[in-house]
């Protein structure tokens, strides 16, 4: 993890989840909580100032939800990593909040430890996903139906599935025994030929067109 603490917003409308996760993350090295908001629209002109590296954005608030925040800070093109808090992980949400290129998603049944793991994840380009949720959210993809779409390569699918499974870019090279430039090259294709613009909303998409499981 790099020397400066990594500077994390909290979007979250229950004040005693809210205090539990800005307690714990403030008792551990390497982490700054820079902000706090109850209402997602109050959340996002805050982070439009303080500029957060990571955000953690529950679903369900009041003023403007966490689809509805996530959406804004991609439009905006903001520099902030995004992971989306919720009670209930449905398969539809799940499905929504990757399309639309959330950087993680994590269930608040979650330990301290995992959410502080997910917030190193997202700042180090992984997408964080809760492993029992695949199953579910591939069966959520094949009912919104298969997309033909353009042909990716043996190499952009390999790439791709392992982006799905978590894997930095630099894991990617070891694992293929390709370099890092080389893994970037094969996802920038992808996502051209996805339409795409990140490694999130490239992995749902292509499990959309049935291209991964």
């Amino acid at each position: 993890m790099s020397a400066e603490p990594i500077r994390v917003f909290i979007a979250e409308d229950h004040p005693l989840y809210r205090e539990g996760v800005t307690r714990m993350l403030g008792q551990r090295a390497g982490f700054e909580v820079v902000g706090e908001a109850e209402d997602g629209q109050l959340a996002l002109d805050a982070m439009r100032e303080l500029r957060p590296d990571v955000a953690l954005v529950d679903v369900a608030m009041p003023g403007l939800d966490g689809l509805g925040v996530l959406n804004a800070i991609k439009r905006d093109q903001l520099d902030i990593k995004v992971v989306l808090l919720s009670g209930a992980l449905e398969n539809q949400v799940v499905y929504r909040a990757l399309a639309a290129g959330a950087d993680g998603i994590l269930s608040k049944t979650e330990g301290p430890d995992a959410v502080a793991d997910a917030i190193i994840a997202v700042v180090e380009g992984r997408t964080v996903l809760p492993p029992d949720l695949h199953s579910g959210l591939a069966k959520e993809i094949r009912k919104r139906g298969v997309d033909t779409g353009p042909h990716l390569s043996g190499r952009e699918l390999e790439v791709l599935k392992l982006t799905a499974e978590g894997c930095s870019a630099t894991e990617i090279a070891e694992r293929l025994s390709i370099s890092s430039g080389t893994v970037k090259t094969h996802l920038q294709n992808a996502y051209q030929k996805l339409g795409v613009s990140d490694r999130a909303a490239a992995v749902a998409e292509a499990m959309r067109r049935g291209l991964i499981e």
